[in-house]
């Protein structure tokens, strides 16, 4: 049952932001800040208002019903108008209850992605390949822009080690399951014998963060510069441009090398390192708050098996909600992963709704 005072309380606030944005003038940042609380308020207030709208068409219908009209054909008509309308405020009742839960802060943050070659040697580095064109598309589709920031390729192919920056409206709510260790089962290319061969890779998706979001103090960090280097550890570079930065209270390392400039990489490794520093601290409330459910909404543990992609069988296999899908082709060309993006975020409301009501 929704508590119609929060509901009014909830209109009453976004028509005095509506009010004061309309009125204010001259402080840029005071406007910015409404715009933000006008914008965070808007969906749930256009969806209560369409719920007071049809609460209203019920009631009129219900005096109809109360006023012993003689009008059979009026009467019929208003209860089966009544009937459609209580399935509609039924169906908006849940939406709201959906809106009104406990907000992920980050979800409409960009990420920073990170997919690591695990077990499994040179297949390994070819599955992480896979995954990061899987994550690539699946940008794409969405119209996300993506910037690779770092890549160190595997010997027959793929990567050992892929990371990349995906800006865009809510990507952190989309991708923030994606962390932790993707299992592949399938034939190498290699394998002369048709065995089955199982390797791994690992994915940490980071909320990317800005410099008033965590503050990196000077003296916490060593920056040393070297000599950028290719596979083999030739040098591909005459200049110390790679850079790498080490922070001393935590003993988180970040290397770039990517870029011809030492002032680019440098950018670059603080943001990753900004977004792992934030990473950190999330886990660790997190953690506190999501004991008891299954999902652990961004904890990022990467040393949880979440997925398992069966090539012989051509089925996707998602541990932490039982969901098999036999849409592994589908699922690797990014347009079959939404349907498990969605049922992993359905999965995460229903344990907080759970929560809520306990």
């Amino acid at each position: 049952m929704l508590d119609d005072k929060k509901l009014d309380k909830i209109l009453e606030n976004y028509e005095d932001i509506q009010n004061q944005m309309l009125t204010l003038s001259g402080d840029r940042n005071r406007y910015a800040e409404l715009a933000i609380e006008f914008s965070n308020l808007e969906e749930i207030a256009k969806v209560i208002m369409e719920y007071r709208t049809v609460q209203k068409e019920k009631s009129d219908l219900d005096d109809i019903l109360s006023s012993d009209s003689e009008e059979n054909d009026v009467v019929e008509m208003a209860k089966n108008e009544i009937d459609i309308l209580t399935q509609k405020l039924e169906k908006i009742e849940v939406v709201i209850s959906e809106l009104l839960l406990p907000k992920d802060a980050d979800d409409k943050r960009s990420v920073i992605i990170e997919i690591r070659a695990g077990t499994g040697g040179d297949e390994a580095a070819l599955f992480a390949g896979d995954l990061a064109r899987m994550y690539l598309r699946f940008a794409d589709n969405n119209k996300w822009k993506v910037e690779v920031m770092h890549s160190n390729e595997g010997e027959f192919g793929g990567y050992k080690e892929f990371i990349a920056n995906i800006t865009g409206n809510n990507v952190y709510q989309n991708l923030k399951f994606e962390s932790g260790v993707h299992r592949v089962q399938r034939v190498p290319n290699t394998e002369s014998s048709g065995r089955i061969h199982t390797s791994a890779a690992t994915v940490a998706v980071l909320p990317e963060v800005e410099e008033v979001d965590v503050k990196i103090e000077d003296k916490d960090i060593r920056i040393d510069v070297f000599r950028a280097s290719g596979p083999g550890g030739q040098s591909v570079n005459t200049t110390d441009s790679a850079v790498r930065i080490t922070h001393l209270p935590s003993g988180i390392t970040v290397s770039q090398q990517d870029e011809k400039s030492q002032h680019r990489n440098r950018e670059k490794a603080l943001k990753v390192l900004r977004a792992r520093l934030y990473e950190k601290e999330k886990n660790e409330m997190d953690q506190e708050r999501a004991s008891n459910r299954k999902l652990q909404v961004g904890s990022g543990d990467r040393s949880e098996r979440i997925r398992t992609y069966n090539y012989p069988q051509g089925r996707v296999t998602d541990h932490r909600i039982n969901l098999t899908l036999h849409k592994l082709v589908s699922i690797m060309e990014s347009e079959g992963l939404q349907e498990i993006i969605d049922a992993l975020i359905a999965e995460d409301k229903a344990q907080i709704m759970a929560g809520e009501n306990k």
